[in-house]
């Protein structure tokens, strides 16, 4: 009997450490830096400068890129759009239309790194988990954005897809 409890002492004691951790993906900074480049050719290819930021799913950034005419805004902008979708867990253009003047949301507007303008998108691994942000920022208008960090996403969508 003291043989079993010795046993279901111990297993009880490694499930305890198994649940004092939590497993993650996201994204190499190869694949993040592949995304990075795909949005930015995207928007190019339309005649669009821009940068583009890909966070991890904690917010930090990755990787950035800026076209050499670009405007100033490009770095803060692409960063926060990034930053904002990863947090919110929900595109940027999304949360735009969540947070309009006189909605419950609309407070959100007024945090520090929190830009919900579009351009902004989740990047989600095969499996449903959240691996990164990608923001754009510089194309005519925000729907222009997410395009590209849409291609941009679409240009890793098999290497994240399992």
């Amino acid at each position: 009997m003291k043989k079993l409890l010795t046993i279901l002492a111990i297993a009880a004691s490694t499930a305890a450490a198994e649940d004092a951790y939590v497993d993650f993906q996201t994204l190499t900074p190869e694949l993040a830096l592949t995304m990075a480049q795909q949005a930015m050719v995207s928007c190019e290819e339309r005649g669009f400068q821009v940068g583009v930021t890909v966070v991890d799913r904690f917010g930090q950034p990755q990787a950035y890129l800026k076209n050499r005419y670009a405007g100033l805004h490009v770095y803060d902008t692409s960063r926060r759009k990034a930053w904002t979708a990863v947090s919110f867990r929900t595109s940027t253009s999304a949360l735009a239309e969540q947070t309009k003047a006189g909605s419950d949301a609309s407070a959100i507007r007024l945090l520090d790194h929190a830009l919900p303008l579009g351009g902004g998108l989740v990047v989600y691994s095969g499996e449903g988990s959240i691996v990164a942000g990608i923001g754009v920022s510089g194309a005519p208008g925000p729907e222009l954005d997410e395009v590209c960090a849409q291609d941009g996403i679409d240009a890793i969508e098999d290497d994240i897809a399992f």
